[in-house]
């Protein structure tokens, strides 16, 4: 039929017939095609190739790409092809656009190309490249970050069990610098270690991460305005960037990543497929050796390696990771108890919050060592977490006037309180310690003692405290007693015991019965 391309494996049996030397009548008569079909193609192939014989290693894509080049007129203007590496270049720095270089070269050649011209000269150089980089990907603009579809594998070495693991990868669109790394699972710990450890590795924070679907990621997957998940909303806070998840059902958003995986599975995958791993750490030592090799290899048909492209254009662009590497946190909801605590039901731990917080809803934010409590967006209380269950954990200032008064009460407190008024009433709570098997037995009595200063003034119960250790007899009732009856106005006498008489009684045995 006029005007049709002849078919890629007719046009693979045209080369290898002229290899052989058949002349052009019979090609024409073994693919059943005219001898002017024959005579336009040869003429484009010899016209480009001194020989045929390499064309017979090229693909497909490769060999219609060729064709569609050649049929192209020449170009008016042969430096303006010269400069397309240089501007394919400067198309990936952001905000370059192609109509600022055409501007450029028309500064420079009053005659040259209009604009339109100018495009479709571009992407004919494109279609001749046997690796066409995607230009619309800007440096440092953003990381693809998916899971792979193939697991990996762990093996017990005692019981031979196999463990299947999850394959996270990341890929710079621009550079097409890529990070692997095993994982456990696609659970939030596991994911955010492996986005952060994306981030260490390419050294830097793109302007924004670009996630999949899955739920680690976005929480309710939406073409307009899906819900992102909160903790890793909050990463992408920590580090300054943004979270773009890419469309649901629609699989071209995603198809850089995807193209990396496959490449992965083929450079990655294959070369580890005989190999057993016991743990994690030994398994991605591997796939770091292999990524190593896979970044520093050159892309088909460039003399630069994505690693090259990255360290030559995208990694100034990229922001500068934090200085406080981020940690995991996790969310929940707990109502304020009567007593002034909320209860972290992860650990079953008990945590104080301000006493007028009693009876409402309080968030928890929580991470190893911390523990945050949030009132109506507004932060109420910081504690260190504590892994106790059943315990609780008390912020003085939380509590009620009242109970902060209670909640101080220890040995040490009654006794700094006793020392402000005298050193008797610190020989009389002392005494009221150590006749309780426990001390917190006697705080009640201790603070019972130090309350009669309010009614009769520290003087007068230093006094009746002296006259209480005189009697020998330690109590809150004695002390009070005293005070009561004003004793403690009284001078005190001492009575030596050698002068009290013996008493004499006839049911008294006497001395001489326990000789």
């Amino acid at each position: 039929m006029a005007n049709c391309r002849i078919k890629m494996f007719q046009l693979r049996r045209l080369i290898e017939l002229r290899l052989k030397g058949t002349s052009k009548r019979n090609l024409a008569r073994i693919l059943a095609i005219s001898r002017t079909t024959v005579q336009h193609y040869l003429t484009q192939l010899e016209a480009l190739f001194p020989t045929l014989e390499p064309l017979l290693a090229w693909d497909d894509a490769q060999l219609d790409r060729l064709l569609t080049a050649s049929v192209v007129p020449q170009v008016k203007h042969p430096t303006l092809a010269e400069l397309f590496p240089t501007y394919e270049r400067e198309l990936a720095k952001p905000g370059v656009t192609r109509q600022q270089l055409w501007m450029e070269y028309r500064l420079q050649h009053p005659d040259g190309p209009r604009y339109s011209q100018f495009n479709h000269l571009f992407r004919q150089w494109q279609g001749q490249q046997k690796v066409v980089m995607h230009l619309e990907h800007k440096a440092g603009e953003q990381l693809f970050i998916d899971f792979a579809g193939d697991k990996l594998y762990l093996t017990d070495p005692q019981t031979g069990q196999i463990r299947a693991v999850e394959f996270f990868v990341a890929i710079l669109p621009c550079s097409q610098l890529t990070y692997a790394q095993a994982v456990a699972s696609q659970q939030q710990e596991d994911f955010i270690a492996a986005l952060q450890a994306a981030l260490v590795y390419i050294g830097g924070v793109p302007q924004a991460i670009v996630p999949d679907n899955f739920k680690a990621a976005v929480t309710r997957a939406d073409r307009y305005e899906p819900t992102i998940n909160q903790t890793l909303q909050d990463f992408a806070s920590h580090h300054q960037t943004a979270i773009y998840p890419t469309r649901s059902g629609k699989p071209r958003d995603k198809a850089l990543v995807e193209s990396a995986v496959r490449i992965l599975y083929q450079r990655i995958y294959a070369p580890l497929r005989n190999r057993a791993f016991a743990t994690l750490v030994d398994l991605n030592k591997a796939i770091w050796q292999l990524l190593d090799v896979h970044n520093r290899t050159c892309l088909q048909g460039k003399e630069y390696s994505r690693r090259d492209r990255f360290e030559q254009l995208e990694r100034v662009w990229l922001q500068p990771l934090p200085t406080q590497a981020y940690e995991l946190k996790r969310y929940c909801m707990a109502k304020v108890h009567p007593n002034g605590h909320a209860q972290l039901q992860q650990d079953k731990h008990h945590y104080s919050v301000p006493y007028r917080l009693v009876g409402q809803m309080v968030k928890f934010i929580y991470t190893q060592d911390s523990v945050e409590i949030y009132h109506h967006f507004e932060r109420v209380a910081v504690h260190s977490r504590q892994h106790t269950s059943g315990q609780y954990t008390t912020l003085r200032e939380h509590l009620h006037p009242h109970h902060q008064w209670l909640s101080q009460w220890s040995p040490l407190f009654f006794e700094e309180q006793a020392a402000k008024i005298g050193p008797h009433t610190v020989q009389i709570i002392q005494e009221l310690l150590r006749l309780r098997t426990y001390p917190e037995q006697a705080y009640r009595s201790c603070a019972g003692v130090l309350s009669l200063a309010k009614g009769y003034g520290s003087d007068r119960l230093e006094r009746a405290c002296q006259r209480a250790l005189h009697y020998q007899a330690t109590s809150y009732r004695l002390v009070k007693s005293i005070l009561e009856r004003e004793l403690d106005r009284l001078d005190l006498e001492p009575v030596p015991i050698d002068v009290i008489p013996p008493c004499q009684h006839e049911n008294i045995r006497g001395a001489s019965a326990y000789q």
